[in-house]
């Protein structure tokens, strides 16, 4: 969700168990380890939005919204034919906006407990709809992302949406429940701070207050811009804070979910029983089948279970770290028992606790952005060498399958911002090294593939990213699209090439054995014997019985490198190669070809690097 609250401690330290001392590698959490998955993140509400005003604080009038029906055939097409096998549609349940749709039966927001014109899409108001603002009928909104279903299938793509378990909109109405579901506090004792029952905290007595020193609309009047927000008794806001009136930095737009956790950070639930971080998604259900557990817990299974019926093929779970681990065991293994091929994926930045949301959650996936991300930001920025990368990958050895590599997404700036990277150019050895080095699913968001720098300012939401809060153009992306043509007919030379880098990038992981193969780092036998081998160089080695590869990249984006790469013995041997010749052909454009000597066991071979260059040699 928001990085600015990754130093928020009190909830974490609530959920924070042991990690598991075990390094088995067993985990029964079914996943594809034939190829690698692409997972293509897209803003839903941007997307296909053509108006290139990017107004600050402008309306959809002003500035446009994109919609389902922008993603057509051929533009999912050209998703698909860029590597990917996955698509993320981010902000589709229903959140909590400031346009007026009374008119479809939908209550007002007030702006002053929304961010934002466009609201954030992690305050969700009715998790049984979609976002009326994507709709071109929002009478018929959910049917129109029924369809967009249908075409993404049809297209070859399977599609994840977003569940959001830490906490919901200010004020949720689930005015499309299914029969038989009640609405989120329907039944809360508002008497008690906690019940293990109720759907939320309370603070009894006391009546929730506005932050103080938060602008809404940006000053604009609006008719519900009073002062106040009716909310008696007060909730927990969804950071955690108890207090009545939140500071303007905490999540005051939300309301945290209870689930079984009492204030003193106890448990009000059944603990899983020692070993079971070996045990299969069957003998997880089967162990919470007579259990009784928290009604919060029954509800967002309802919810994830309506998706799937729906046919949403997964999840990505917003900061899933901030809801106790025993939850996702109950919640993830009813998924696999019904889905066995669901992608789960969960935000999670603690280490110490990633084994534990893995094995005990059965989460397939997390991201793996304390570690990998954000080692090479800052290689990339000149404020490491390369040597940790080494680590990181020991390190996460056990459980490197399930750690999604990304550098852009949209809680973080901009890979091609000066922020970060500089430039689209100086971020491709980050693209080569994050989607070759492990057999973990790559994740790209949208306008990465094309240099998007995230320079708009939409109004709310902060430079160097791409505004989740607001209305606006991705200028980038909308070259691409060319008004619904999704030909790249309005791109530069220069943005047309790096789609294409990409597109090599991509598929070429989609299709490698080697990618979901051994892995080895080479990068300590150079770094001490190696003349030219700059710091800013790594290498590494990956194989599979038909496929050798060697990686190398420079994340220099101002000095060349030309040095005698070795193949230490051990990886001679493992290749069966004999002494002699060999030729080793980049795979990526195909252009550079070179020849590996092997010397006594040793392989040698020259390789010259430009600026920002990297290379994937398979040997021939």
């Amino acid at each position: 969700m928001k990085s600015l609250f990754l130093s928020v401690t009190l909830f974490t330290t609530f959920f924070a168990v042991a990690q598991s001392n075990t390094a088995n590698k067993q985990n029964s959490i079914t996943t594809n380890t034939q190829h690698k998955a692409v997972v293509y993140q897209v803003f839903t509400r941007l997307f296909g939005n053509t108006n290139t005003t990017n107004k600050p604080w402008g309306t959809i009038e002003e500035n446009g919204v994109g919609k389902f029906n922008d993603f057509t055939d051929k533009a999912l097409k050209e998703i698909k034919d860029l590597g990917v096998s996955h698509i993320w549609y981010t902000g589709v349940p229903h959140h909590a906006v400031i346009r007026d749709y009374t008119q479809f039966g939908i209550s007002n927001d007030d702006p002053e407990v929304v961010k934002g014109r466009a609201g954030s899409p992690y305050a969700v108001k009715d998790y049984y709809n979609v976002n009326p603002d994507l709709a071109v009928n929002p009478a018929n909104r959910l049917q129109e992302f029924e369809d967009l279903i249908a075409r993404t299938h049809k297209a070859g793509l399977k599609l994840i949406i977003d569940i959001v378990p830490n906490h919901v909109a200010r004020k949720y109405e689930g005015k499309n429940n299914p029969n038989g579901v009640r609405d989120f506090g329907a039944d809360d004792d508002v008497s008690l701070e906690y019940h293990r029952d109720n759907n939320f905290y309370y603070i009894p007595n006391t009546r929730f207050e506005i932050p103080e020193g938060i602008t809404p609309l940006n000053g604009e009047p609006n008719p519900l811009i009073d002062g106040k927000f009716d909310e008696f008794p007060a909730k927990w806001t969804g950071n955690g804070s108890r207090l009545a009136q939140p500071d303007k930095n905490d999540w005051y737009e939300t309301v945290k979910v209870n689930y079984g956790v009492r204030p003193d950070g106890t448990k009000d639930f059944a603990s899983l029983p020692s070993g079971f971080e070996t045990k299969s998604c069957q003998e997880h259900f089967d162990f919470w089948k007579d259990k009784e557990v928290p009604s919060s817990w029954k509800k967002f299974r309802a919810i994830a279970e309506y998706w799937l019926a729906i046919g949403v093929d997964g999840f990505r779970y917003d900061m899933a770290e901030m809801v106790p681990y025993e939850f996702w065991s109950y919640m993830n293994s009813a998924i696999k028992v019904q889905r066995p091929d669901a992608f789960l994926l969960a935000e999670v930045y603690n280490p110490k606790e990633y084994r534990n949301y893995i094995r005990l959650g059965k989460m397939d996936y997390l991201y793996d952005k304390v570690e990998l991300y954000d080692k090479l930001k800052e290689i990339v920025k000149g404020r490491s060498n390369t040597d940790p990368i080494t680590g990181i990958q020991k390190g996460l050895s056990d459980i490197e399958h399930h750690m999604l590599h990304f550098l852009d997404n949209h809680d973080e700036q901009r890979l091609a911002s000066p922020e970060f990277a500089g430039s689209a150019e100086n971020g491709k050895p980050l693209m080569v090294v994050s989607a070759t080095i492990s057999t973990s699913p790559t994740m790209i968001y949208f306008g990465q593939e094309v240099g998007e720098a995230g320079n708009e300012n939409g109004g709310f939401g902060s430079h160097s990213r791409t505004s989740i809060f607001d209305y606006v153009g991705v200028p980038n992306h909308q070259r691409w699209m060319n008004n619904g043509k999704f030909d790249g007919g309005k791109l530069t030379p220069s943005e047309k090439s790096l789609r294409d880098f990409y597109k090599r990038v991509l598929n070429f992981t989609l299709k490698s054995s080697a990618l979901v193969g051994d892995f080895k780092e080479i990068h300590s036998a150079n770094t001490t014997i190696t003349g030219g081998y700059l710091p800013e160089v790594y290498s590494f080695v990956r194989w599979s019985d038909n496929q050798k590869l060697i990686v190398v990249a420079n994340f220099s984006s101002s000095k060349k490198s030309r040095f005698e790469l070795i193949i230490p013995k051990d990886i001679v041997q493992k290749w069966h190669l004999k002494n002699g010749k060999y030729r080793i052909v980049d795979q990526l454009y195909q252009n550079s070809q070179l020849t590996l000597k092997v010397i006594n066991g040793e392989g040698k071979v020259i390789i010259d690097l430009k600026p920002s260059e990297s290379f994937v040699y398979q040997l021939q």
